[in-house]
Formats: structure tokens, sequence, C-alpha cells
């Protein structure tokens, strides 16, 4: 009975319908420490220092820094493991995935005429991953709300004539019109009804609006499972100068790409006196595939030979994202002693309108302090209002209702990075730092993020190899669904991402 697939589904139809929230936005929103082996060794407290291809990513600034062409690529073992408590039941799950990390390369051009203030240009290509999706998660317990209750008050004033089949009517059909007419609410209540999760209070009018559920009021055995995939990535072209031996200055044009799927599935059993339903099984599939438009503008000031500030400027990100959606119900039902299995997949692929979204801007301010050529410590601070995550078009209403949702929840967070480096001769150790403010007013819903890095290195003089490790934790709280079984469960998040570089210097 227990089943979960990633939309391997068979398309029959396709419906045009409106879902997008908090969730959505916030995933976004948020970038994970990624890049190459130096700069994750250091926690990304790069703003001010420059000289490495992800410190571009920070302040479009740092390529001036570079004093030859250089390119490197990394590649990331990433680790997540999550640890779930669910009405006291405790359980654990884990991911660990290769990924292809960083690849770039930035050109120096000097200027020969040694008298100007403009002594050289640089241009710069890289890649980034920001995200890695891949993901899982197992939440089991047992609780007193029933999955039943989802589909039971989503049914509540939905016309019964529009969940009964009709004469030559199928599953698919129903579903797809349901959709393209009152939406995912009118879906899931059809499912609800046609696995006999609930029954209608007069079931021989057809404009009965009320319904009364089949599963009895108890205990409820769950079992849920969450699975993520994919990534989101930025390419970056990057220009910049360096304006007599103190200034740089640079500005960044960054594509966006989205690719992000992600399957739910709940299993519930119980033997409550009285209940009609005894086991559901109910899957919901999720694709997103999205760009974006970004740009960046960041200077360095050397006023020292050891001291220097950062400053950059991060514009919103402008998305267009696309969703698809799929779903299926199983129940088991006891019919004057009898279990009958109802199994209701509509093999239908529900195409979403695409929407746009627009992330928040971002402030940064570096300080770092160079040892010569033993070493350096780094300080950067980034502050981003998460509350002006926005939805449009905002005159649509139900954008204005995630948009008023957004500003009511979500707050502005500061993030603190701290790293250091010492050379020895050829090899260089590394560590750092991080902490990020939670994006909610309440703190809970997603905590702060905590989080250490180390790393090492050794110079070849035209080739550098870099190994890094980085290690964050974040606490959240899951809900299971947004409406009827709202129950949540304490999430504690680790990420072990291991990283290897290889740079190229000419």
């Amino acid at each position: 009975m227990k089943r979960i697939t990633f939309l391997l589904i068979t398309v029959l139809t396709v419906t045009v319908i409106d879902a997008q929230n908090i969730t959505d936005g916030l995933r976004y929103s948020t970038d994970a420490l990624n890049g190459t082996a130096r700069f994750n060794a250091l926690s990304g407290a790069f703003g001010a220092l420059g000289g490495d291809l992800s410190a571009i990513e920070i302040n479009p600034a740092g390529s001036a820094i570079f004093i030859i062409n250089t390119s490197s690529v990394s590649f990331s073992v990433n680790h997540k493991k999550n640890k779930a408590s669910y009405f006291n039941t405790k359980t654990n799950a884990s991911d660990t995935d290769l990924n292809f990390n960083q690849a770039g390369a930035v050109f120096v051009y000097k200027n020969p005429n040694q008298d100007s203030s403009w002594k050289k240009f640089t241009f710069a290509i890289n890649y980034i991953a920001t995200q890695n999706y891949d993901n899982e998660l197992f939440i089991k317990g047992t609780g007193n709300t029933s999955i039943g209750e989802f589909f039971l008050v989503q049914a509540q004033g939905i016309p019964l004539d529009l969940l009964q089949l009709q004469n030559g009517e199928s599953i698919s059909g129903l579903y797809a019109f349901l959709g393209e007419t009152e939406g995912t609410s009118a879906q899931n209540a059809f499912l609800g009804f046609q696995g006999y999760i609930f029954d209608p209070l007069d079931p021989d009018d057809i404009t009965n609006t009320q319904y009364i559920s089949n599963i009895a009021s108890g205990n409820f055995n769950q079992e849920y499972i969450y699975l993520t995939s994919g990534y989101s990535g930025k390419y970056t072209f990057n220009f910049a100068t360096q304006v007599s031996d103190k200034f740089f200055f640079g500005v960044n044009l960054n594509i966006h790409s989205i690719d992000y799927l992600q399957s739910t599935f709940l299993y519930e059993t119980n033997s409550n006196p009285g209940s009609i339903i005894n086991k559901v099984g109910f899957e919901n599939n999720l694709a997103v595939y999205g760009t974006g438009f970004s740009t960046q503008v960041g200077a360095i000031a050397k006023l020292t030979d050891a001291l220097r500030l950062g400053i950059t400027y991060d514009s919103p990100t402008w998305y267009v994202i696309s969703e698809e959606t799929t779903q299926y119900l199983e129940t088991q039902r006891t019919v004057k002693g009898e279990l009958i299995n109802e199994f209701i997949d509509p093999h239908i692929i529900n195409i979403f309108q695409d929407y746009d979204l627009k992330t928040p801007q971002k402030i940064s301010g570096s300080i770092a302090y160079v040892f010569g050529k033993q070493g350096l410590l780094s300080f950067d601070y980034t502050y981003k209002d998460y509350s002006q995550i926005k939805f449009s078009p905002s005159n649509d209403p139900a954008f204005a209702l995630q948009n008023n949702l957004i500003n009511s929840s979500l707050k502005g967070s500061s993030g603190y990075k701290l790293g250091g480096e010492y050379r020895i001769n050829d090899l260089s150790l590394r560590g750092g730092y991080l902490y990020e403010e939670s994006p909610y007013k309440d703190e809970v819903t997603v905590g702060n993020l905590n989080g250490f890095s180390l790393g090492l290195g050794y110079n070849l003089g035209v080739y550098n190899f870099d190994f890094s490790y980085s290690r964050t934790q974040q606490d959240r709280n899951q809900q299971l669904y947004s409406i009827g079984l709202t129950d949540t469960a304490s999430i504690e998040t680790t990420i072990s991402n291991y990283v290897l570089t290889f740079g190229f210097s000419i």
C-alpha cells in the first residue's frame, strides 16, 4: 500500500490553476554556503578580500584583486541529516550526493599606461550552485488528527453535484474540470469523496454542501515521507576595475535557474471504533522550473596595505516560475465486515500559470586585515529583509493574500561571517564561523542558522589544490499540511559539505 513516485505519470489532460505560498517564496530567496573550497573554508567571509572566484559572488569588485588570469573548478560531497520528533516519536533520515559545485575563470587586462589611474580591468565568468535541494525527511508518530480533516475541510461548501461522477464521466475528466473551474481545493475534495473519506450530510440532495467524516476520532498512526531533489544555480558575468592602488569597483550581471522536485507521501492507519476508513495513503508531487535575473555592485578600498573595507549591494532577483503537480489517493474501508480498497489516481498533471517572484535585496559590509604573506582575518555582515518577498501581479487576490502573509510572518535577517587563514610556506590553514538570523518573526517556524568550517590549501605556483569541510545546523517546525492536518514535527537539520577545488593560473 505504501507507494511513492517522482512524477512518473501518464498525462491525459492539463489544468491551469493557481497555487503559490510563503514556503515557495522563502525557498528561492535563500542561498547556502557554497563555492570554492577556500571560500567555504572561511565561511564565505570574502567581501573585503577578493582574489577568489567565489568571492566575486559576494563582492563584484573582488575580481579586480586578481593579478593574473585564473580559473577554478570545484566538486562537493553534500550530506544532509534530519532528526525529526513527532508526538514524541523520533526518527532519522539522511541523504548524500556528489555535486558539481563551481566553475569559472577571470581574465586580467593591465593598462600599459602606468601613469593612468586606471590600473587594470577584469572580466570574469562564474557558475555556482546556490542551493542543493537533494534531501530526505521521514516523520513518524501517533497523533490525534486524521488526514481525513485535510479533505473534509476543503469539501465544506462545495455542492455534491460537483463531486459525483455523471454517466460516462471519468475520474480524470471530472478532476481536470474541477481544476480548470474550481481550483485545487475542489480537486482535493473530489479525491476525498471518491475515496469515501467523507459522506454528504444529505446524500439525496445534489446541492448539499455539508459533509461528515467516515474516520472516527481517536488515535492515528502516521508516517510522512518528504523527498526533494534538484538545485538552484547562478551564472555570473563580472566586470571590474582597479583605480589607483587603493580602490576596486565591480558589477555583476547574474542569470539564475531553478530546477526543483518535491514528493510527499502520508500513510495513516487507525483502529478507532466506528471508523469506516482505516487506512489512507496520500501522495503529492511538485515540479518547479524557473529563471531569474539580478545585478550586484560592489567596491573594495585598501585603507592601508593591511586593512581593507568592502561594500556590496545585491538587487532583488526577478524570477519567472513554472509549476506542475500530481496527486494520488488510496484508502481502505470496511463494508459489512469486508475490506475494500479504493485507488483514485486521476493521471493528471496540473500545470499552473507562470508567476513572477521578487526576492529581497541585500546589503553587505566587510572588513579584512591581511598580515602580509602570513595570513588574514576577515569579517562580513549582511542584511536581507525577507518580508519584501513579493508575488505578482499583486492585484490578484491570491497573490495579495500571500504577500500579506509574508509581510506579517517574515522579517529582516542579519548574517555574520568570520574567517581566517594562516600560511606556512606553500600550505594554508583556514577556518571560519557563520551565523544567520531566522527569517521568521517567531524564530520558531525556522530557527537561526549556525555553522563552522575548516580547510587547507596547497599552492604549486601555477596550480593550487584546496579542500574544505563545513557544517551548518538549523532547527525548524515542519507542518504536514496547511489545512486540516496542521500538526508539526520538530526538525533538526545538519548539513556537512566537503569541497575540493582545483585552480590554474597563467
